[in-house]
């Protein structure tokens, strides 16, 4: 199955067309709203703003399996989260791990294990950089600041999309 091929939902549950995004540089990341890592929501705002002219987009998706630091459901997750000013798409509460996992974030480990081959997500601000073509290029820990993904960014930004 295509990484576009994953049915999702945003934030209201109306259906989000993962299928428009082919061809351009995805960053996947699960997010909350009350963890350690919060604040770099405002760094990956500004690398969206920066790149999305040239296919860049970050896609958010709110998750509660650790440390319950996401428990605000639909829309209020948006609210709780308005001080960053986000533009880029925040999609639905998901399971990145365990039997309920989201296909998309299955399909995403499975791309791109973690330290030593493990497949499970640590914690929140997992960030996996998708290219033009769809394929996971790197995962990057929680503690990666976004603003350190540039360089990957660019160089992913250069490719052009294959022939769809």
């Amino acid at each position: 199955m295509a990484i576009y091929d994953h049915p999702c939902r945003t934030l209201g549950g109306e259906p989000f067309n993962l299928h428009a995004l082919r061809g351009q540089v995805l960053l996947v990341v699960n997010v909350a709203s009350r963890c350690g890592f919060t604040p770099q929501l405002r760094s990956l705002e500004r690398l969206y703003s920066g790149y999305r002219d040239q296919g860049f987009v970050v896609l958010g998706f709110p998750c509660d399996q650790f440390g319950h630091q996401a428990p605000e459901e639909g829309e209020a997750f948006a609210e709780a989260c308005a001080r960053f000013n986000l533009s880029f798409p925040l999609l639905e509460k998901v399971n990145v791990n365990g039997r309920h996992a989201h296909p998309l974030f299955v399909e995403l480990r499975n791309a791109a294990p973690g330290l030593l081959g493990t497949r499970a997500l640590k914690w929140n601000f997992t960030k996996f950089l998708v290219g033009r073509d769809g394929r996971v290029i790197k995962r990057y820990a929680p503690s990666s600041k976004p603003n350190l993904l540039s360089r990957d960014i660019e160089r992913a930004l250069e490719v052009p999309p294959a022939s769809l």
